[in-house]
C-alpha cells in the first residue's frame, strides 16, 4: 500500500507531486531544492543551499521515522560542476555511517534557479 508523506511545516510542492511516498518499507523522496518553510529559495551561497536541501530531506525522512543514514541511493543535480566539491563537503557531514550510493550530474537548469537538487531512496 502506498503511503504519502507530507511533513508538517514543509514547503508546499511546486508542481503536482508528493514530497515522499513509502511502499513496502521503501521511501522514495522527490527532489528537494533549497526552499525554506515559507516556500522561499534560500540562496546566497552553495553551502546555504545545500544545507537547506539536506534539512528538507531530513524532514521528509523524519516524517517517515527515518534518518539520513537510512538513505540507500541519492541523485544530486547541480547547476554547475564547479559546486561539486562544496556540495560534497556539506552533504558528507550529514552521514554518521557509510553514505548512500549516488551520482552527481550537472543540468542546464533547476526549478526557481536553484543550484542544487537532491532526490533519494531510503529503506527500513
Amino acid at each position: 500500500m502506498r503511503k504519502p508523506i507530507h511533513p508538517p511545516g514543509a514547503p508546499k510542492p511546486l508542481a503536482p507531486y508528493t514530497p515522499a511516498i513509502e511502499l513496502n518499507g521503501v521511501v522514495y523522496l522527490s527532489g528537494q531544492i533549497a526552499l525554506n518553510a515559507a516556500g522561499e529559495l534560500v540562496n546566497g551561497s552553495i553551502e546555504a543551499e545545500t544545507t537547506q536541501v539536506m534539512e528538507n530531506l531530513g524532514a521528509l525522512l523524519g516524517a517517515a521515522g527515518l534518518t539520513h543514514d537510512d538513505l540507500v541511493k541519492v541523485t544530486i543535480y547541480l547547476s554547475d560542476m564547479a559546486h561539486y566539491g562544496t556540495v560534497n563537503a556539506v552533504y558528507g557531514s550529514y552521514f554518521k555511517e557509510a553514505p548512500p550510493a549516488r551520482e552527481a550530474i550537472a543540468v542546464k537548469g533547476l526549478p526557481r534557479g536553484a543550484n542544487v537538487e537532491i532526490s533519494g531512496i531510503a529503506g527500513r
